[in-house]
């Protein structure tokens, strides 16, 4: 699957490695720990694979759900993964406005056919948009200031981190893009497509700001 076709980490997070979660009973500890081990490789070798091996299965016993959307709609639950745990005023902020995001975002399906209603939401996605870029500077300009930060800026992190930025620049006007062509074509699973990479943008930026803190 190629990267304008894959939502990759969705369905690893909030799909395989819960369910393993609820596996490990003592009779099957190791074996979901194997398993949570092996998804967790073939991810970061393919990001996406997980997604297609869910995908595979749901053709398999030929179900009429809808993999992209049902994503979708699972993209709100808090990973531990995607979640800040630095006690300081602006990396609480911005885990609270990534969460928000995504948790708007996550409305999509249920709100997609209700014109009114989903006009609401592409404004409430817009403000949720900026508020979170807004809280991705404040935490970079606090963090610039400390000698660390300064050191850090020298390693493949930082620019790791100023990559997704961009990235999740060009994906939200690539969003707003399908919105656009969704009110002339009507194609809701574009929208979901295009939403479910935006979270992995969010994700990925939580992601790299984890990371980061330990550093700093």
């Amino acid at each position: 699957m190629d990267e304008e076709a894959m939502v990759a980490s969705l369905a690893l997070h909030v799909v395989v490695l819960p369910t393993l979660d609820q596996l490990e009973q003592p009779r099957s500890i190791a074996a979901a720990q194997t398993l949570r081990s092996a998804f967790n490789k073939v991810e970061r070798a393919n990001p996406g694979l997980t997604q297609d091996f869910l995908a595979g299965i749901l053709d398999a016993e030929k179900t009429s759900i809808n993999l992209v959307e049902s994503l979708l709609r699972l993209s709100c639950e808090e990973v531990d993964v995607y979640t800040l745990d630095r006690p300081e005023a602006e990396f609480v902020q911005l885990n609270r406005k990534a969460n928000g995001l995504k948790r708007i975002l996550s409305r999509i399906p249920q709100e997609i056919n209700d014109r009114s209603r989903f006009l609401q939401t592409i404004k409430d996605i817009a403000g949720a948009i900026k508020e979170l870029l807004d809280a991705v500077n404040v935490v970079s300009k606090a963090q610039q200031a400390s000698e660390k930060m300064k050191e850090y800026k020298k390693v493949s992190k930082f620019k790791v981190l100023e990559q997704n930025k961009k990235s999740f620049v060009k994906h939200s006007k690539s969003f707003s893009d399908t919105l656009k062509r969704y009110f002339k074509d009507g194609k809701s699973d574009n929208v979901f497509l295009s939403a479910n990479r935006l979270i992995n943008q969010t994700n990925a930026l939580l992601r790299i700001f984890k990371a980061a803190s330990v550093d700093i």
